[in-house]
């Protein structure tokens, strides 16, 4: 039942009107005459239900009441009227309107008030007004304003939250609500609930610092939280166990920048996503707890406030007694009563700025104009904001600051410490020393490069080590340092002459000197080191000092003596790879030479060509053979051996000879192909090739040749060209047994037959058959001679792949 639906009595000069209560909600109630008496406890029942009825009615007539006298007022100060006349220009003006008494005075307080509770409620009829499917739901505004007004009127934070519980969250779906109030250690107190047992508010009295809760997430988010499901975050919250999976929203509640405490909002079931509208009105709820939280002090218990100072001259003398730089701050709001920036109210007498600039220039100004950049990338502003609103100290190390002096930015680095006491910030920063900046560099660069430094008054004795040389000495830093002069008796023994000539040039001729030995110590390690000094002479030329540094370069030592070993192995491996390959040549360019006489054949012309890989390291095993066999036939192949080196280039010989005494037999193409598959199978461990044999009969000028995938000879008649018909065959070296397709083809006076091997055309980018296609281009245009048609070919070859290639071609006469 809203405020305007709770019957009472007008005051006198005051407009009536009829409070609107549903037929049905009333029959609920009030028992109906026909029932029978009921029993002694239900009278009882019926007897409290109704005093407490009458209870609400009056604490919402008051809450009414409140709200049209204030409108009465406005009315009175606006009209110039007085308090009757007030009350029925009210009354008149609603009547107009179509509203009750209660919802126009609500509207007048709105437009007087221009508040943030009249806004959001502008906003919510705006959007509820637009929306088409939705009426408007002016009890909106009565609600905010009963409930601003119940807030105001309680004496404590435990009556605000009953008000805001009940005027206001309850008409949301809201079940029960909390408000915290925020120590400046970042504790929680519950500082009033409602909708909560009191043995539940009495568990999550206190809540410790840094206890991750929903609470506690609303008070470091300053947007705060809408959790739709409770039990997915897994955190603990008051009345976590009553409703699990409800929803949860917990909102920041502060003024002026500084956060007082948080509005914790518990619904039964899952929170779905709320209109902007109801998002804003809860945020103003908010706010309004935060001026109650403004004076609330809890009476006991460790999060206990500590004494607010009335103003910042306490805080001022806390920072001149401090010696390193500090400055107090203190909020700047806007009209509005928005923090904006912060004002430097005072300046200690150890300040330091890092533009160099005096007090009197930082002090009294606002922070975002002395340091403009702190807002920037070293997020100074931010902390400091920060700090202001939860009361949580902050503390980094090497921070920038940054100050804009004539559009030129200064920088410095400082250790910041920022914490806030009572309505001031104490900000303090520590410049870092350029010395001992440089002194902790210097360190560092020591300990990285393994360097010991020292130095030796040979007047008096003294000498001093720092801690690195020690440790690279092996010995404790409480142990007397070693003088030069008896550096040889922890030396190797072999590196004397080395150390001695070093102390002469450095001692005696009084020069810089250097050496490199090796430093035994006392747990039995070695170490190579390189010792570098210098003296110091006063003005007469005498010795007074010697100092200088030790350098621990045992593993550049030995990555030296690495390299160097990896250096010959690696000129052993490459003497070895020449050597291979050089042998390999030999073998290669002895049985297949570049060249290779002509063959005495009446009616026939024979040329072969060969061509090495342009590269030494790919030795290949392409190969030819053209000879006249004892039986007047000649035989003509080429072959490829998969793969490249020394491997390839011995199988391309077994091959090659296998063949040229298969040949002797008389047999056909086809037969020497299927034993040559036997011999690379068995006899060569199991090398692949292919090839293409073939047989010419001078007397009959035929051709029969066989394949073993290998690609067709190319027939060159008058002025075309084309590949022979492909006979069957697979590779050799690929299965145990293989047969091989035999064909013939009948060669005519003029006739040119070319047999090659993949490397005069095959190309990474091009297919077969397009190499295959230039190819037989190139071949139609055939010279005088048939050892310039072989020339021709190689000069025009597309081929890329740097791989062998063998070209056998014959002419018939």
């Amino acid at each position: 039942m809203s405020i305007s639906e709770h019957p009472r009595e007008p005051l006198d000069g005051e407009p009536r009107f009829t409070p609107a209560v549903a037929p049905a909600a009333s029959a609920a109630v009030e028992p109906s005459a026909a029932e029978p008496p009921a029993s002694p406890v239900g009278r009882l029942a019926a007897t409290v239900e109704r005093l407490s009825r009458e209870v609400r009615a009056a604490q919402a007539e008051a809450e009414g009441r409140a709200l049209i006298e204030l409108a009465k007022g406005i009315l009175v100060e606006r009209l110039k009227c007085g308090p009757a006349q007030a009350a029925r220009q009210l009354s008149e003006l609603a009547e107009q309107a179509q509203v009750t008494p209660l919802e126009f005075a609500v509207d007048v307080i709105n437009q007087a008030a221009r508040d943030r509770m009249s806004e959001v409620t502008d906003a919510f009829l705006a959007a509820t007004t637009g929306a088409g499917d939705e009426p408007l739901d002016e009890s909106a505004a009565v609600r905010l304003r009963a409930a601003e007004s119940g807030a105001l009127a309680a004496d404590d934070t435990q009556a605000v939250a009953d008000a805001l519980l009940e005027q206001a969250l309850r008409p949301l779906g809201a079940v029960a609500v909390a408000i915290w109030a925020a120590g400046s250690d970042g504790s929680l107190t519950l500082a009033g609930s409602a909708g909560f047992s009191p043995a539940e508010a009495a568990r999550w009295r206190y809540v410790p610092p840094d206890v991750a809760t929903v609470a506690r997430r609303g008070l470091t988010e300053r947007a705060g939280q809408w959790i739709g499901s409770l039990a997915e975050t897994g955190l603990p919250s008051i009345g976590r166990h009553h409703h699990p999976d409800g929803g949860r929203a917990a909102l920041p509640a502060g003024t002026g920048g500084r956060i007082h405490g948080v509005l914790e909002i518990a619904w039964p079931e899952p929170l779905p996503e709320l209109r902007p509208q109801i998002v804003r009105q809860v945020e103003a709820l908010a706010e309004l707890c935060a001026h109650t939280l403004e004076a609330y002090t809890p009476a006991h218990g460790p999060a206990q406030e500590p004494r607010v100072l009335p103003d910042a001259a306490e805080l001022m003398d806390l920072a001149d007694g401090l010696h390193d730089p500090a400055l107090v701050l203190v909020p700047h709001l806007d009209a509005a009563g928005h923090l904006v920036d912060f004002r430097i109210q005072h300046v200690n007498s150890r300040f330091l700025d890092p533009a160099g600039r005096p007090r009197a220039m930082v002090g009294g100004s606002l922070l975002l104009e002395a340091y403009p950049m702190a807002a920037g990338q070293s997020e100074l502003f931010q902390q400091v904001e920060r700090v202001y609103a939860t009361g949580e100290p902050f503390r980094a190390r090497r921070m920038n600051l940054t100050a804009l002096v004539d559009q030129v930015p200064l920088s410095a680095v400082a250790d910041i410490s920022i914490s806030r006491h009572g309505s001031a910030v104490l900000l303090i920063w520590r410049i870092e020393d350029e010395t001992a900046r440089l002194a902790s560099l210097l360190q560092h660069a020591q300990r990285l490069g393994r360097i010991g430094g020292f130095e030796e008054n040979v007047l008096t004795g003294e000498i001093t080590w720092n801690g690195q040389l020690f440790d690279l000495y092996g010995r404790p830093q409480s142990s007397t340092p070693v003088p030069l002069e008896e550096l040889p008796a922890h030396a190797h023994p072999d590196d004397g002459v080395t150390i001695r000539r070093f102390l002469r040039t450095l001692l005696h001729h009084r020069r810089p000197a250097s050496a490199a030995f090796r430093l035994q110590r006392p747990d039995g390690v070695t170490r190579h080191i390189r010792v570098v000094a210098e003296p110091v002479l006063d003005t007469d030329g005498r010795l007074l000092v010697v100092r200088g540094a030790y350098q621990d370069i045992s593993a550049q030592h030995w990555t030296e003596v690495a390299l160097a070993a990896t250096r010959d192995q690696l000129a052993h491996t490459e003497q070895q790879a020449s050597e291979r390959n050089r042998l390999a040549l030999q073998l290669q360019h002895a049985i297949m030479p570049p060249t290779q006489d002509p063959l005495r054949v009446p009616g026939l012309q024979v040329a072969v060509r060969y061509r090495p890989a342009e590269t030494e390291q790919l030795v290949g095993g392409d190969w030819y053979d053209a000879v006249v066999l004892p039986s007047g036939l000649v035989l003509l192949c080429v072959g490829d051996v998969a793969g490249h080196g020394i491997e390839a280039a011995t199988s391309m010989v077994v091959l090659r000879n296998a063949l040229r005494g298969l040949a002797v037999t008389g047999a056909g193409p086809g037969q020497l192909l299927s034993w040559l598959n036997i011999v690379a199978h068995h006899l060569t461990g199991a090398v692949t090739a292919t090839a293409v044999c073939g047989l010419y009969d001078p007397d009959t000028r035929t051709f029969r040749w066989a394949r073993a995938g290998h690609l067709p000879p190319v027939l060159v008649r008058d002025a075309d060209a084309a590949p022979l018909p492909l006979a069957r065959g697979m590779l050799l070296g690929a299965v145990p047994e293989a047969g091989y397709e035999e064909t013939q083809v009948q060669l005519a006076a003029g006739d040119t037959l070319l047999m090659y091997t993949d490397g005069l055309i095959e190309r990474r980018d091009r297919s077969v058959e397009e190499s295959l296609t230039h190819l037989v281009t190139t071949a139609r245009t055939a010279p005088t001679t048939l050892d310039q048609q072989l020339d021709r070919l190689l000069t025009y070859s597309r081929s890329d792949t740097d791989d062998d290639t063998c070209i056998v071609g014959i002419r018939v006469g």
